[in-house]
């Protein structure tokens, strides 16, 4: 399944944003249509036994602002996909999380760049803590390093793109055998 959703950088709590009952029904919808026989503990199992990739943007570092970013947390411009941690959970990644995506992303040979928000830094979060929260789904949150988030001049690297395009083709074709169930 894939969702996407509106009204992510104003407020997820909306009709149409991630915090809205869409995926839940939807997901609802989908499991009470599928067979007659499935209980409860059926969709329990299943949201234990499914991954969730939250795909946004990540902050790169900024060559005016290098100290912002920790020294082994440095994303940058045509290295890779960014996979984004935060100690207060405003990132839903996991180590299990990120283990997975990482195993598979190894097998193509696509970079992987870590992103830590230390804890004396303020930081936004994404749709992903309110979409496993709400599922219980495993999830990763990840992005592409850019300048300028949130500018009018918002800046990635095209290599980037390319990783990011073979990262979700490589999830979509090899997740089955990996999930692994009950965590």
């Amino acid at each position: 399944v894939s969702t996407q959703s509106t009204w992510e950088e104003v407020g997820s709590d909306s009709a149409a944003g991630a915090g809205s009952t869409h995926l839940v029904q939807l997901l609802e919808r989908l499991r009470s249509g599928l067979s007659e026989g499935i209980t409860e503990e059926t969709k329990y199992i299943a949201a234990s036994n499914s991954f969730m990739i939250s795909a946004d943007m990540a902050h790169a570092v900024h060559p005016c602002y290098g100290g912002k970013h920790h020294d082994l947390h440095r994303p940058e411009i045509h290295k890779g996909v960014v996979f984004k941690f935060s100690y207060n959970q405003r990132y839903s990644s996991t180590a299990s999380s990120a283990a997975l995506i990482r195993h598979i992303a190894s097998k193509q040979s696509i970079p992987i760049q870590d992103f830590t928000v230390g804890n004396e830094t303020p930081c936004g979060s994404t749709i992903g803590p309110i979409l496993s929260t709400r599922t219980g789904i495993k999830t990763l949150d990840l992005g592409l390093p850019q300048l300028s988030m949130h500018s009018i001049r918002e800046t990635c690297g095209t290599l980037d793109l390319v990783y990011y395009y073979r990262l979700f083709k490589a999830f979509f074709s090899e997740i089955g055998p990996f999930v692994v169930k009950g965590e």
